[in-house]
């Protein structure tokens, strides 16, 4: 039987997704999205924190609103010393997941402990820190849901002693991806070999393109539910295709193509949660700003300032004053958007903006998606920085999305 948390999250997520009647093809496709979306989505988020910080120039006088997906982001945002952090989001497993890395980074005793339990995620001894450490100092709901079984018995927080990075929808995406392409003859663990950017794109030409070449391939990316695992929804589907002619695996194949080859393995812990499943293993391993050595005595003086709430953000910015915050990260929720409600969250955001707030998001599409669906009255108050988010699209090393964002408050 369905947990009444996660009935609650499908019902929030619906109201955002829902576009269309339940009978329709789409609104089947969009119900069925609904559905996958109950549970973890995001064990890592996939929004690249190095280049949100550079965008984002959070200053300690900066109250940062925040989607707050698998939570990463969220801590990595202390390194530059904000006032605060609030961070939304609707689905009940991120909300949980985000609360046991505050408390965690509260009262884990070091960095090897911290390490050990969200950079390698796949060791007994997180079993017991978590019940030594973390669990007294969870609130129920939190601590129901990590002690809670998932779908094949074991408790949910045995997932960090098993690979927590293989869990949740993006994580059994990849693992299928994995699975498919073996069957092809193609090991993706193949990639973390390469030595140079060079050997990266010798191993990508000649192993990974010819596998969106293959027929079963070309068809199943053209269906859209295949993409769910990456938290696309049946309209972010659409956008994401856009125009191309070769239809979505060329698409997935330009993303991946990126994500193997723009950018060197030792500075890019997308391509190992890609490629290997996991962060690496060794001492030099690219890891978020939130788990580097140098940044824990930061993440953890600073904790404090981080408040999470099961909310909708428009909800959320509803109940602050007028010109009470200062930077704001959407992360690619507005794809999801009808115009309506864009509109309702650009009106609640221009309110709330202090003079020269920021906004970042993402899209799908390469596009910023806002002109001719917010009024131009409102999107004349901000200043869309063009030639910026380019490049912040540019060095993203996700390397999923078409197009960064920034908005600056004139």
């Amino acid at each position: 039987m369905a947990s009444r948390a996660s009935i609650g999250t499908g019902r929030a997520v619906g109201g955002a997704v829902h576009r269309h009647q339940q009978l329709s093809k789409q609104g089947l496709l969009e119900r069925a999205f609904t559905f996958a979306f109950r549970g973890l989505v995001y064990a890592q988020i996939w929004e690249d924190p190095e280049v949100d910080l550079e965008a984002l120039a959070i200053t300690p006088d900066c109250h940062v609103v925040t989607i707050a997906s698998g939570g990463c982001n969220v801590l990595s945002y202390l390194t530059a010393d904000p006032k605060a952090i609030t961070a939304v989001d609707l689905n009940t497993a991120h909300i949980a997941l985000n609360r046991l890395k505050v408390a965690a980074a509260r009262h884990l005793p070091d960095h090897g402990a911290f390490h050990r339990f969200f950079a390698q995620a796949n060791r007994k001894e997180n079993i017991a820190a978590y019940l030594t450490y973390v669990r007294p100092h969870l609130d129920e709901t939190t601590r129901r849901y990590w002690e809670g079984r998932g779908l094949i018995g074991r408790r949910r927080i045995s997932g960090f002693s098993r690979g927590f990075y293989k869990r949740g929808l993006l994580g059994g995406f990849i693992g299928a991806a994995h699975r498919i392409a073996k069957l092809y003859g193609v090991d993706p663990r193949l990639m973390l070999e390469a030595k140079t950017i060079e050997e990266q794109r010798v191993i990508f030409d000649s192993k990974f393109a010819p596998f969106f070449d293959k027929k079963f391939v070309r068809w199943l990316l053209d269906q859209p539910a295949s993409l769910f695992g990456l938290g696309i929804p049946p309209a972010q589907y659409e956008a994401l295709a856009g125009d191309e002619p070769d239809g979505m695996s060329a698409v997935v194949r330009q993303r991946l193509e990126k994500l193997a080859c723009d950018f060197a393995l030792a500075d890019n812990y997308f391509a190992w949660q890609a490629f290997g499943r996991g962060y690496g293993e060794g001492a030099d391993a690219p890891l978020p700003p939130y788990l580097k050595p140098a940044n824990y005595d930061s993440v953890v003086d600073r904790v404090d300032r981080v408040e999470i709430r099961h909310a909708n953000m428009c909800d959320y910015l509803d109940t602050m004053a007028d010109g009470s915050l200062d930077r704001y990260i959407l992360l690619d929720a507005q794809d999801w958007m009808t115009d309506e409600v864009l509109t309702r969250l650009w009106s609640a955001i221009t309110r709330t903006a202090k003079p020269g707030a920021r906004v970042l998001f993402r899209t799908a599409a390469e596009p910023t998606l806002l002109p001719g669906r917010v009024p131009q009255e409102i999107l004349d108050r901000w200043d869309y920085r063009a030639a910026e988010s380019l490049d912040y699209t540019r060095r993203d090393r996700s390397a999923i999305y078409g197009g960064v964002h920034l908005y600056v408050l004139k």
